[in-house]
């Protein structure tokens, strides 16, 4: 117990005088300085140079000052999106060593398994760690996800997302999976913790949200909160179909009906390049096509963001993922509709500042977590680098 005690507070102080240990856990100098020793010895810390020499004290005897090893151990985020997994791998310290982008190529729950180790293996390997170094891998997946990190069956696509990725990372320490748009969430809240009701709206190829209420993150008994299949039933939205999908699918049918105006920046698109990004670009310049289909997004996010804010009273809404910063004529059309429509108080309506890189960072925030409340849960107690 008072290994953990003072392990649990190395990783989260990171470093510290002997002194700090004492007052945070009640112990005495004599066992603080011998499970320091302990976890030096065991490779999670590192003496550092006395606060005498470090400038704190000037009289009397110095404290002895510790720093947690970053490589003492790992935590691998992955991020397995629909048609890409990105992987990064983070020292104890919180410190993103390597990242990794891979297609997946092929439409089989074998061929997301096989992509994603890979993409695992290759990033550890840039990051000069080995497998059995890693603590915790967590995988978000764009599925809801019970607490034995299963999705629901009979869905087809939710089972193609998670295809049994624990038994994927065998060798790695523990495996946990989770849905994405709650490791975005978690990564917004650990970025912006002032606020405590939110939801993280993912919004790209298909609408799904993360809860945070009263500083808790929702899961439901299935992990399906926030999974917004009611958005078929609500009028002016009609499906969960995501921002970028319909500004993509908009200018496209807009391109094959030739209702493009000839002055169009869109209509000098190949229709294989109409990308959601070049419509917002092209909305942002004046242009009165693309500022259509921003208007018609913009009506139908508020939409919405409103039903969020009506059923869980939140605070903040906020847009992520990869289409988060270029959607911003769509978010400030989506605000005005609220506060035009709708009757106050409304939520506030912000793009995220993590962008495509929230699902990942929430991923090392989760796993980091973990670690900190239950160090020796997930770590044998000598699982220091060579030792």
């Amino acid at each position: 117990m008072n290994v953990g005690a003072v392990l649990r507070f190395a990783l989260e102080a990171q470093t510290f005088p002997a002194s700090d240990v004492m007052a945070a856990t009640g112990l005495t100098r004599s066992t603080v300085l011998g499970l320091c020793d302990t976890l030096v010895e065991q490779g999670w810390i590192d003496e550092v140079d006395d606060s005498r020499e470090a400038g704190r004290y000037g009289k009397g005897r110095p404290a002895r000052r510790y720093r947690l090893r970053d490589r003492a151990g790992y935590v691998v985020g992955v991020d397995a999106g629909q048609h890409t997994v990105t992987a990064a791998v983070a020292g104890l310290r919180g410190n993103v060593l390597a990242r990794i982008s891979r297609p997946v190529a092929g439409g089989n729950g074998s061929v997301r398994r096989t992509t994603t180790r890979a993409a695992v293996d290759a990033v550890l390997a840039e990051a000069g760690a080995r497998p059995e170094e890693v603590f915790l891998v967590v995988v978000g997946v764009p599925a809801p996800v019970d607490g034995q990190g299963q999705s629901p069956a009979g869905h087809g696509f939710w089972e193609l997302m998670n295809p049994g990725f624990p038994a994927v990372f065998e060798g790695c320490g523990r495996t946990v999976v989770d849905n994405d748009a709650n490791l975005a969430a978690l990564a917004e809240q650990a970025h912006a913790p002032g606020v405590t009701s939110f939801a993280t709206l993912l919004s790209g190829e298909r609408f799904g949200a993360g809860l945070v209420i009263d500083g808790k993150l929702l899961r439901g008994r299935h992990g399906g909160a926030g999974e917004l299949r009611l958005l078929d039933m609500v009028e002016g939205v009609g499906s969960s179909e995501g921002l970028g999908f319909l500004a993509r699918q908009w200018a496209v049918a807009a391109s094959k009906a030739r209702t493009l105006p000839p002055g169009s920046a869109l209509a000098r698109f190949p229709r294989a390049d109409l990308s959601a990004e070049a419509v917002f670009a092209a909305a942002a310049a004046g242009d009165e096509a693309a500022q259509g289909i921003v208007d018609r997004l913009g009506e139908r996010l508020a939409r919405v963001v409103q039903v969020l804010a009506s059923l869980l009273d939140v605070e903040q809404v906020i847009v992520g993922g990869a289409i988060a910063s270029a959607a911003q004529p769509v978010i400030e059309k989506a605000a005005a509709v609220l506060q035009e429509l709708f009757y106050p108080p409304v939520p506030r309506l912000v793009a995220s500042r993590l962008g495509a890189d929230g699902v990942l960072l929430g991923a090392l925030e989760c796993g980091l977590s973990m670690l900190r409340a239950q160090p020796l849960q997930f770590a044998p107690f000598s699982a220091g680098t060579g030792h």
